[in-house]
């Protein structure tokens, strides 16, 4: 039974006893959207268990194709898979789903959204909204105001991203090996303490599936479908928040005092930037919080036109659960519901 709140919008969530779904019931709190009642579904494994939300504990019911019946958003973290079965039904039951999968992503005609970046992509649903990869997210937040001030051409970029970026297995993984013990399922190729891995590869390919999300997602959330891109996606063995290293070039002249001023009136986004002073955003500084962080804008001293910078962000929150919570304000704010 839904756990009535206030007048307000239908709202369920889907994987809700995961890491990101408990995390978008938290942020669902915090930000105060507003709640009529809450639906909180799983697999039938979970179904049965309580999740904590407004205060109470609330029973999780198993995900069926009557979920829907009444919801207005649908925010879904439960994998491509159910997205792919689940998504299209909860839109033809009248709900708006917001899907944190890979499965929609690239579809054509779903809107791949980050409000900061691209907001009038969310007002053309059909149903369905695809929330982007984390590391994609704090990626084209710091570089949207830049290419809109000096026009993109080229990007570089290494990421340094933390276990949880795998859920609540990557995390369970690196504290079993940091206690000196085997995890039983590990969820990692390799070990993930005191160590770093590459994500995975598809068959034959030189780029792993986390590399060419970013950079097909980034072109398609930037409106950039030429955009020169390449990317290196590594997992380091942090808890929480991905770090990037961000080599960007424009078509027209820049300088790091100009762009640090553009980034410092962008929303979403923090600039901590003095390194003489150590003053630059850590993942411990991010972790728990929504903002994108961005220190070390300096020159590339080996091509004209083109920045360096370090970009921050929780992955769990502005990388996941709160960037789809985001898209859901955006949508009651815009009145873009169905």
């Amino acid at each position: 039974m839904d756990q009535q709140n206030q007048d307000g919008y239908a709202i369920a969530v889907v994987g809700a006893t995961g890491l990101v779904g408990r995390t978008m019931l938290r942020v669902l709190e915090e930000r105060g959207l507003p709640v009529s009642s809450i639906r909180l579904l799983a697999s039938k494994n979970s179904a049965g268990s309580k999740v904590r939300f407004g205060g109470k504990n609330l029973v999780v019911e198993e995900l069926n194709r009557k979920s829907f019946k009444g919801i207005d958003i649908a925010l879904f973290s439960a994998g491509a898979s159910v997205s792919r079965q689940y998504a299209p039904i909860a839109a033809e039951a009248g709900a708006v789903a917001i899907d944190n999968s890979s499965a929609w992503r690239m579809e054509k005609g779903v809107p791949l959204v980050v409000p900061e970046v691209n907001p009038d992509a969310a007002l053309k649903h059909r149903g369905i909204i695809a929330n982007p990869n984390c590391s994609t997210i704090q990626l084209v937040v710091a570089l949207k105001p830049l290419h809109d001030a000096f026009t993109l051409r080229r990007i570089v970029v290494s990421t340094y991203q933390a276990v949880s970026g795998a859920g609540q297995a990557g995390i369970d993984q690196l504290t079993a090996e940091l206690k000196g013990r085997i995890p039983e399922k590990p969820k990692f190729p390799h070990t993930a303490a005191f160590n770093t891995i590459f994500h995975g590869f598809g068959e034959g390919e030189d780029y792993s599936e986390e590399e060419i999300k970013m950079i097909n997602e980034t072109r398609k959330i930037m409106g950039l479908p030429k955009l020169a891109a390449t990317m290196t996606c590594v997992r380091i063995p942090t808890m929480a928040a991905h770090a990037e290293s961000v080599n960007a070039e424009f078509e027209n002249p820049v300088t790091p005092a100009r762009a640090r001023k553009l980034l410092e009136r962008a929303p979403g986004v923090i600039v901590w930037d003095d390194p003489s002073s150590n003053f630059y955003p850590t993942v411990l500084d991010a972790g728990d919080h929504d903002e994108v962080y961005v220190g070390r804008i300096r020159k590339d001293a080996s091509r004209p036109n083109t920045l360096n910078m370090w970009v921050v962000a929780d992955n769990v929150r502005k990388g996941a659960a709160t960037n789809a919570v985001q898209i859901a304000e955006l949508l009651i704010a815009r009145n873009a519901m169905r």
